[in-house]
């Protein structure tokens, strides 16, 4: 099959793991890879997270409804500042 897919999931990963959001597919330095849009939930923020087609373990397409809601139930957390090396003077003068 060479259509490619795109539409609201429920994607399970290898990890145990269980997102919510609108799939699509995204080449990557000529790899591909599938791009899930992860709807901002309460006080999460909006994500988006590429991931390879071997770390998928199923993919359920489903209505937006329940794709957002699982999302909610599950987001990703976000990268906190603690898992980042302290930013030195020049990259704090080149992000301002």
């Amino acid at each position: 099959m060479s259509d490619k897919f795109e539409g609201w999931v429920v994607l399970e990963l290898m990890g145990h793991r269980r997102l919510g959001g609108y799939l699509t597919e995204q080449e990557v330095g000529g790899v591909n890879f599938l791009r899930l849009e992860i709807p901002a939930a309460g006080k999460w923020k909006a994500a988006t997270q590429l991931y390879s087609a071997a770390s998928v373990y199923c993919i359920t397409p489903t209505t937006a409804v329940i794709a957002k809601a699982c999302a909610k139930a599950n987001h990703p957390a976000p990268i906190h500042r603690w898992e980042l090396p302290p930013a030195s003077r020049e990259d704090q003068v080149e992000d301002e």
